[in-house]
């Protein structure tokens, strides 16, 4: 469930007659809670409350009291040991007449009359797996009101299948923006009179057919006539009462859709909400979802909170205007001239869907704005113009419901920071709002976007229709006044996952920056390409984007350096990987990165990270302070290290593999077949814990393999697979149906292995050691039969660091190397006692998942529920590993990361030309002692 669907169905449960049996189940279903998991509650195999109520792990523990006690029942739940043992996130009691909860990891407690529990249900989304923000926990009407026009959109297309067709599509989200800002006005008094729209559409329309579309109709031409044309009109007396509007949003007299009983249900039910409370930012992102089909079923995913949001924008520009602003104190010709640069500020999204990005940017500078004028006792009107704001995006009702979002803040800002009579005064007609174009930004001109501008000097007062302040061009000069900030959250895909379309437009972006990108590197990164070429017209431009980490990793860093350099581009800023998450339930959130370029090369350069940030000289291709080292793929291990292989290929059409099933009676037909009969290991198997066979013959006991009826049928079927490939080498193993194609290697002893992808949310990498009888696919890699020291090296936080900086991601996995992550990985020189220390900590590890067998490594790994004791494992193995590298533990994965690479860069500097040489396995002339600080 969603958060849309989340708030209809609490507020159903909030509504109906309360019943203390029913209610906890009840309340959790509404959270989404599987139909199974209430079953197994309500019977008890699950439920550890031991106070009388449910107690779901790690999740909520809820009690019904008797009338008047739930405070008594609350703190039962609070001081209960199941409570704290169970790990629940949340505490809930209510007597059907008072609700009270608390949650428990942040301390924040809820109290409220039940019937209005639903206006709180934001509070509890992390029950449904979904992050809550500040603003959605306080104020659910953004929920609620998408909720509501998603089912009127829905409605109307039934009534209006037209309309859904990409010819009409236009039509029906320009009428959905006008019902918004219809809402809006009425509720904040834009509009005069009470309820205006919503009152006269009770009363003026009937059910039957036409009755509401005619209303809506003349409302809309009403508030498109102008005061001194109104006359002539002849509008109905209850048109009349409504204000010219103007700004083109209710332009060109454009029919409205029927709309059926249903839909006007659905239409007034809309309007009984206070859109007074509307935030902007988080509505129009959610209510973006409304008019794509394909995206409706996921209301809510678009947002992004206001906090990731300011990680883009405070480095860009934001930051140093607020130091710009305390910089000058109460120097009323500073802060003067500080005004003036806000009016020459631009902000430029040039993926903006519904202006989240240019909202939040705008609300920002008119807090300094108001900052300001409080200061200097000036005017509080305002010298931003929403002209300033500049965005491109490829979908019609996203664009549409950006500029409205604009003038929806810029009303709001008005109210806040002047009054609601002034606010009202300048909000009608509507001016220019935010230049928003509809379009593919990949192909679009940027600088015809958002094109180059003169210099402004003077401020003056207009008063007049606008009563805003303004700022005149009055002299000759260059644009070195006006500052052009581009910003925005692009859309993500992997090279190899793009469609024909998205290849065109890379390649499109790229074709006079660096063609050959197109080619290798993630979509993202056509907005970087667009931006270099934009820098080169529009002086001083900035830009910062929000993109996944991928870029900043493995090959596509090493591609992409080069091209900064080659254009004077430079990373101005950078945030370490966080998690960019939204409003879909169960969504951990994609790891992202932020990074800002400029062709300025002045100025200090910062690295932000969770908590704290770091000032460099410059920053690297992997976002690594202070150092510019590429790493390259080795083919031997830099350090004292054994070789890594890939595991084996069998190209085979899946005829030399066996189920559990077939296996018993492969065996049971002819006990000769068991000798051919092995363990096959690819990754599903080693993280999953999957039972995998595979038929392994050695080339001198093929003919008495080919004895055995049903293994001579799976030769057959094996020879004609491999003859109809179209690859040569396929082919060319048709004669040879009982081995792989590929074998790079089979342990005598024992293998390290680790999966060539695995997933990026665990704190350490998949490794396990496996018999010598294991068959290891080629989706694996191994190393064979040496002692299992490296396994240490492997299951360290070091490695694990290493690996997600300079390897390759698919989608967001971590894509192993053994050329570009174990051969390049820096080791210190061990010590024999070093080796006998590390070789202990991995048998310790492989001790601690014993004990928890049958557990699969994707249980035991899972970081909620990761078992302690294998935790304390790891711990002593970073520990031991971490003290060779430097004496002590790390602090973080920063200190980590730039040990490696100042180790990196002095074990591959000119001293050790051999690195990557050919050299005796596992030996590497270029070393570097252990205990190196």
């Amino acid at each position: 469930m969603n958060a849309v669907e989340i708030e209809e169905a609490v507020s159903d449960l909030a509504g109906a007659p309360f019943d203390p049996a029913a209610f906890p189940y009840a309340f959790l279903t509404a959270f989404g809670v599987k139909e199974t998991t209430i079953a197994r509650l309500r019977k008890g195999d699950t439920n550890a409350s031991d106070v009388g109520g449910v107690l779901q792990r790690g999740n909520i523990h809820i009690g019904v009291a008797v009338p008047g006690g739930v405070n008594d029942v609350l703190r039962a739940l609070r001081e209960s040991p199941k409570t704290s043992r169970a790990k629940a996130k949340f505490i809930l009691a209510t007597d059907g007449e008072t609700l009270e909860a608390e949650d428990l990891v942040s301390g924040e407690p809820l109290a409220c009359a039940y019937h209005e529990f639903a206006d709180h249900f934001g509070f509890f989304l992390p029950l449904a797996g979904i992050s809550t923000v500040k603003e959605l926990k306080n104020n659910p009407i953004d929920v609620k009101a998408t909720g509501r026009l998603n089912r009127l959109y829905v409605e109307l297309l039934k009534e209006n299948a037209e309309w859904g067709t990409p010819e009409r599509r236009h039509d029906l989200n320009q009428f959905m923006a006008r019902l918004i800002f219809c809402f809006f006005a009425e509720d904040t008094g834009i509009f005069n009179g009470d309820n205006l729209f919503t009152s006269t559409l009770e009363r003026m329309s009937t059910t039957e057919a036409g009755s509401v579309e005619h209303v809506l109709t003349e409302l809309f031409r009403a508030m498109d006539i102008s005061p001194e044309k109104r006359q002539d009109a002849k509008l109905r007396s209850w048109a009349d009462a409504f204000p010219y509007v103007n700004g083109g949003l209710f332009a060109g007299g454009k029919p409205c859709p029927r709309f059926s009983k249903i839909a006007r249900s659905y239409l007034l039910r809309a309007g009984e909400l206070n859109w007074r409370e509307i935030n902007p930012d988080i509505f129009g992102s959610m209510i973006q979802a409304v008019a794509d089909e394909g995206e409706r079923g996921s209301l809510g995913m678009h947002y992004t909170s206001v906090p990731n949001i300011m990680k883009v924008l405070g480095p860009l520009f934001v930051d140093d205007l607020r130091a710009q602003l305390e910089a000058a104190g109460d120097n009323v010709r500073k802060l003067r001239n500080l005004r003036k640069r806000l009016a020459n500020i631009r902000v430029f999204d040039p993926a903006c869907g519904s202006g989240n990005f240019l909202v939040i940017a705008y609300i920002r500078m008119r807090e300094i704005e108001h900052e300001i004028n409080n200061l200097t006792n000036d005017e509080p009107r305002s010298v931003i113009p929403l002209s300033n704001f500049y965005g491109i995006e490829i979908k019609d009702f996203a664009a549409e419901i950006a500029r409205l979002a604009l003038l929806i803040a810029e009303f709001q800002c008005d109210v806040r920071f002047i009054n609601q009579h002034v606010a009202r005064s300048l909000v009608l007609p509507l001016k220019t709002t935010g230049q928003i174009k509809t379009g593919n930004a990949l192909v679009e001109n940027w600088p015809k976007v958002c094109p180059p501008v003169k210099p402004v000097y003077e401020e003056h007062d207009l008063a007049g229709p606008t009563g805003r302040l303004n700022f005149d061009d009055t002299a000759e000069g260059h644009s070195s006044n006006a500052e052009t900030y581009i910003c925005g959250n692009p859309p993500y895909k992997g090279s190899k996952w793009l469609s024909n379309e998205q290849k065109a437009d890379l390649s499109f972006a790229w074709k006079s920056v660096a063609p050959h990108l197109s080619k290798t590197t993630d979509y993202v990164t056509g907005w970087i390409a667009k931006f270099i070429e934009y820098a080169e017209m529009v002086s001083g431009a900035e830009a910062a984007f929000v993109s996944t980490n991928s870029i900043c990793q493995g090959q596509q860093a090493s591609d992409l350096w080069p091209v900064y350099q080659d254009n004077k581009v430079q990373i101005t800023f950078a945030h370490q990987p966080f998690k960019w998450q939204n409003l879909a339930a169960h969504n951990a959130g994609v790891t992202v990165i932020v990074i800002g370029l400029s062709a300025n090369t002045k100025g200090v350069k910062k690295v932000y990270y969770d908590d704290f940030e770091k000032v460099a000289e410059f920053i690297g291709p992997y976002l690594i302070p202070n150092s510019r080292v590429v790493v390259s793929k080795q083919s031997n291990p830099i350090s004292d290290l054994p070789s890594m292989l890939f595991g084996n290929m069998p190209r085979d059409g899946g005829n030399l593999f066996l189920t559990s099933d077939e296996k018993r009676r492969f065996i049971a037909e002819d006990c000769r077949a068991e000798k051919y009969i092995k363990k096959f290991l690819g990754s599903d198997e080693l993280i999953n814990g999957l039972s995998r066979n595979c038929i392994w013959v050695e080339q001198q006991d093929y003919e008495e393999a080919c004895e055995i009826g049903s293994i001579s049928q799976r030769f057959e079927k094996v020879s004609e697979n491999r003859r109809a490939s179209a690859a040569d080498s396929t082919r060319s193993f048709a004669n040879k149906p009982y081995r792989f194609v590929q074998i790079a290697g089979r342990a005598n002893r024992h293998s390290i292995v680790i999966p060539r992808v695995s997933s990026e949310n665990r704190d350490y990498l998949p490794v396990d050691l496996c018999a010598a009888d294991t068959i290891i696919g080629d989706r694996n890699f191994a190393i064979y039969d040496s002692d299992i020291m490296p396994f240490a090296i492997i299951a360290s936080r070091m490695h694990w660091v290493w690996i997600s900086t300079v390897c390759v991601r698919l989608e967001m996995r971590f894509s192993y190397s053994n050329t570009l992550g174990w051969n390049t990985f820096p080791l210190p020189l061990l010590s024999e006692q070093n080796k006998i220390d590390l070789t202990k900590c991995a048998e310790n590890i492989l001790i601690a998942r014993q004990e928890h067998f049958p557990n699969t490594i994707a249980d035991l790994y899972n970081p909620e529920a990761m078992p302690e004791n294998l935790r304390r494992a790891h711990e002593m193995n970073d520990e031991v590993l971490e003290r060779i590298y430097i004496g002590r533990r790390f602090r973080n994965d920063t200190e980590r990361l730039e040990k490696l690479f100042e180790l990196y860069t002095k074990m591959t500097s000119n001293e050790g030309k051999s690195v990557g040489s050919k050299k005796p396995m596992g030996r590497s002339r270029n070393r570097v002692k252990a205990g190196v600080a």
